[in-house]
């Protein structure tokens, strides 16, 4: 029962579809699926971390910053499934500190329906191509800057799920 529950919740994500034969998996990433699902954390996500800033403290500079490193080392490595834990831990970290009730399970959706996607084009592009816009999020955050947050994290998105998965998408 546990099981079919979280299958349920998932297909209400729109995470998974769940077929007339009972099969159920991951929906296919089509261009315009795509764009709307990128247009939407470019709309949502730079402002949920913009309400996040004023709580963020030193602390979470310290933690944020230990993510990116980590992050870092995932790129060159090329390891593609800890680079898209830590990227996830990054940007929620962040978001969470705004304590939205309304946003955050809007964006934890998005997350969930785009990353099966980013998965399968990491592991065809590999990770050395990646350019990540977090050390311009700490900045931003050390100087309490919000358009400079705002930039990077819409600076993140485009280059990590735009640039990336657009050309996936063009070439399938």
């Amino acid at each position: 029962m546990p099981v079919r529950e979280v299958l349920q919740r998932l297909a209400a994500e729109n995470a998974l579809e769940v077929k007339s034969n009972g099969r159920v998996q991951v929906p296919d990433m089509t261009p315009d699926r795509f764009d709307e699902v990128l247009k939407a954390r470019l709309l949502l996500e730079p402002e949920l971390a913009e309400r996040s800033l004023e709580k963020l403290s030193k602390r979470d500079v310290k933690m944020l910053t230990a993510i990116d490193d980590e992050i870092d080392q995932c790129i060159i490595s090329g390891d593609a499934e800890a680079y898209m834990r830590l990227n996830h831990a990054f940007h929620f970290h962040v978001y969470r500190a705004s304590g939205s009730k309304v946003l955050l399970p809007l964006i934890d959706s998005l997350w969930l329906q785009f990353a099966p996607f980013m998965r399968t084009v990491y592991g065809r592009v590999g990770t050395a191509i990646l350019v990540d816009q977090h050390k311009e999020a700490i900045r931003a955050i050390e100087q309490r800057d919000r358009d400079a947050l705002r930039d990077a994290i819409m600076g993140d998105i485009t280059d990590g799920m735009g640039l990336i998965g657009k050309e996936i998408l063009e070439t399938t």
